[in-house]
């Protein structure tokens, strides 16, 4: 009479095991599908004032890059270097945290290692 007991409760952990396996299935669907949504997403940012401008996508690749005229000084290309340098860097920061808080949408807040 024992085994009744457990193999009813093998049942319910099987059922519960088979759920929580359809919702990972349904997650990581959705998952692709914000990402690859994402990544096609164009964000800008600009450095020095809005001297360069440069556009990332969400995949962190460069698309763009926009320098006013003013900021060229052919005595002094190592600041526009620098300026450029912080533009894309901070495009590749802002298409990181987009990436961040659609898919922390996605699991709750929950960091997964290797995810994006």
């Amino acid at each position: 009479m024992a085994y009744k007991g457990f193999k009813g409760a093998g049942m319910n952990q099987k059922q519960n095991m088979n759920s929580v396996l359809k919702q990972a299935q349904k997650m990581q669907e959705e998952m692709e599908r914000v990402k690859e949504e994402t990544e096609q997403e164009e964000i800008e940012a600009a450095s020095g004032g809005g001297a360069v401008k440069v556009i990332v996508n969400g995949k962190k690749e460069l698309i763009s890059v926009k320098i006013d005229p003013d900021a060229v000084d052919p005595d002094d290309v190592e600041t526009l270097e620098d300026l450029i340098i912080a533009a894309v860097n901070e495009g590749i920061s802002k298409a990181e945290e987009m990436m961040s808080e659609r898919m922390g949408a996605i699991t709750g807040g929950i960091n997964i290692p290797g995810l994006f």
